[in-house]
């Protein structure tokens, strides 16, 4: 694709298995509150991604066709991430009584995507 690099690929690479975490807590931590062991509760966490190859390579496919929408469909995906993250893991992790600790490693987290994106283009 015109415009394209190793390290722009590199860097959506490194975004989407950061964005990976709160997905698979997302999954992961309702499981282990249900009483699931801790490995069967993460190992179900890791399998909720195993989709995203084969919806990745049917994403690649369909962009190209799709480059005039392209912006709203990735706007829409992002605040479908930041949905699942304000819904399911910042109640729970205000559970615990750990809501300084929680709330700091939220913030943490949004700072070091923030300069990721700025850093990596």
């Amino acid at each position: 694709m015109e415009g394209s690099s190793l390290g722009s690929a590199l860097a959506l690479s490194l975004g989407i298995g950061f964005q990976n975490v709160p997905e698979g807590l997302a999954v992961a931590l309702p499981l282990y509150a249900a009483g699931l062991s801790r490995w069967r509760a993460f190992m179900f966490g890791q399998a909720s991604a195993l989709v995203e190859p084969v919806g990745g390579y049917f994403g690649a496919l369909f962009v190209g066709s799709a480059l005039p929408i392209l912006p709203y469909a990735l706007a829409f995906a992002a605040g479908a991430m930041i949905f699942v993250v304000i819904e399911e893991l910042i109640p729970e992790s205000q559970r615990s009584g750990y809501t300084d600790l929680a709330t700091q490693a939220a913030l943490g987290g949004f700072v070091m995507m923030m300069i990721l994106d700025v850093a990596l283009g």
